[in-house]
């Protein structure tokens, strides 16, 4: 894939910021075979959280969505990081693990996750396509209202 991923998320209004540091013990990715396992990602951006606590109550679901998407650049991090910043060696995203903080049925989930996956869309085209489950928690690190996590090929 020939893209300049920092320079495209800039033309959609994102910056893809330093690898965000794990807040427990885990690694950022894995890379097993062609796959590369990224941990699930909060909505940090500076080093602040973008929203918490529960969708719809305490955090809109458009909040929410644009948090998941700084997610989703969260992870890009991680990937980059992975790459040497060579993103030529990016096959496709293969998969998005989306958790909400929601609040008692609450059923917007796969919206909050749209704000992940239109991203990765309009950044890779057809290579950003991807799997997808949204799922509702009570729960989530910091209070965060959504977690993203992200499964992508490369090439070796």
């Amino acid at each position: 894939m020939m893209i300049d991923v920092p320079t495209r998320l800039k033309e959609l209004g994102w910056q893809l910021p330093p690898v965000v540091p794990p807040v427990a013990v885990y690694v950022p990715a894995v890379q097993t075979g062609d796959l590369l396992v990224v941990s699930g990602q909060l909505p940090m951006r500076e080093g602040q959280l973008l929203a918490t606590g529960p969708v719809p109550s305490v955090v809109s679901p458009d909040q929410a969505a644009e948090a998941a998407g700084q997610c989703a650049v969260n992870a890009l991090a991680a990937v980059g990081a992975h790459l040497d910043g060579d993103w030529s060696r990016l096959v496709q995203v293969v998969r998005l693990g989306v958790f909400v903080l929601s609040d008692t049925g609450y059923g917007g989930q796969p919206t909050v996750a749209n704000g992940a996956s239109q991203l990765l869309g309009d950044l890779f085209g057809d290579a950003g396509r991807h799997a997808r489950v949204a799922v509702g928690v009570n729960a989530l690190p910091l209070n965060a209202c959504v977690e993203v996590e992200m499964m992508v090929q490369i090439k070796s």
